[in-house]
C-alpha cells in the first residue's frame, strides 16, 4: 500500500490526474506477474471495457519517466540501492522458496544487501556497487 501511495504522489508531482483507469492499472501492475503491456491491457480490459491499449502504453510510460518501474525488470516496482524510502525496508521485494517448502521474504533493501554480500564474497563485484538486478523467469520445469 505505501508504494502504491509513494507512486500516486510522483504522479501527481508530474501534474498526473489520478484517474480511475489509472488507479486500476496500478493495481494490476503492483499485484500481478504482467510480463508485457499486453498482458496488462487484456487483465485491465476486463475489468474496464473502455479502456484502451494506448492508455495502457502512456501509463506505462509515465511510470517507466518517474522511476517506479523498470520494463527490464518485468515492471515489477524497483527499488536501487542509493533508495532512501522507508517503504523500501517494509513488504516483499523478493520470495524464496526452499527445498523443504519453508519460505523466505525480503524487502528490496535486505535482497539488495543479500546481492551485494555475495557479489562481493566470491569476488564478482571488486569494489563496485550494485546499480540495478535484472530478473527473469526461470523456464524449467522445477519452477
Amino acid at each position: 500500500m505505501m508504494q502504491k501511495e509513494l507512486i500516486i504522489q510522483k504522479l501527481r508531482e508530474q501534474g498526473c490526474r489520478i484517474t480511475k483507469q489509472r488507479l486500476m492499472l496500478l493495481d494490476i501492475i503492483l499485484e500481478e506477474d504482467c510480463s508485457c503491456c499486453k498482458e496488462i491491457y487484456y487483465k485491465a480490459s476486463k475489468l474496464d471495457k473502455k479502456i484502451g491499449s494506448a492508455t495502457v502504453y502512456r501509463m506505462i510510460n509515465t511510470l517507466e519517466e518517474i522511476g517506479a518501474i523498470n520494463r527490464k525488470n518485468m515492471y515489477k516496482i524497483t527499488c536501487g540501492p542509493e533508495c532512501e524510502e522507508t517503504d523500501c525496508e517494509i513488504g516483499n521485494a523478493c520470495t524464496i522458496k526452499l527445498d523443504d517448502g519453508s519460505v523466505i521474504e525480503l524487502s528490496a533493501r535486505k535482497w539488495s544487501q543479500i546481492i551485494q554480500t555475495g557479489l562481493n564474497a566470491s569476488g564478482y563485484a571488486n569494489g563496485r556497487q550494485i546499480h540495478s538486478v535484472e530478473t527473469r523467469p526461470c523456464k524449467c520445469t522445477r519452477a
